[in-house]
């Protein structure tokens, strides 16, 4: 999908297996938005590691609990290859523990489910522009 029609300016991985927090995050680009982002869907964590190493990304939103791999381990395997690309967690289980699991894992920011849209900007603004 992409926000509109001129070159994206960034590029954004989603990664995440539920199809409704997927398309609460689309719509909360597209209300947010200043440049043009071209943003990617993976449905779970090995999709998320194998985009990244065959495309260029710029951000990734990566939800913890899905199938196939976590995206403890997804943000692990990214950051190995891909240091400086930040990677932000998103998730609905956001105790103490699962904060510091995701940060010892390479995350380099933290949400909890659902992103309001004023948590969505000043994120894009911080890792972005």
């Amino acid at each position: 999908m992409h926000i509109d029609h001129t070159k994206p300016a960034y590029t954004v991985l989603i990664a995440e297996d539920e199809d409704i927090n997927y398309m609460i995050l689309e719509l909360l680009f597209k209300n947010v938005a200043t440049v043009s982002y071209s943003i990617h869907r993976a449905v779970n964590g090995k999709v998320a590691v194998d985009f990244c190493a065959s495309h260029p990304v710029d951000l990734v939103l990566m939800d913890i609990k899905m199938p196939v791999m976590d995206g403890y381990e997804a943000t692990r395997l990214i950051k190995s290859n891909h240091p400086e690309l930040p990677v932000i967690v998103q998730t609905a289980y956001a105790t103490d523990a699962d904060r510091r699991k995701a940060f010892e894992y390479g995350c380099d920011d933290f949400f909890t489910k659902p992103i309001q849209k004023e948590q969505l900007s000043l994120m894009l603004k911080t890792y972005l522009q």
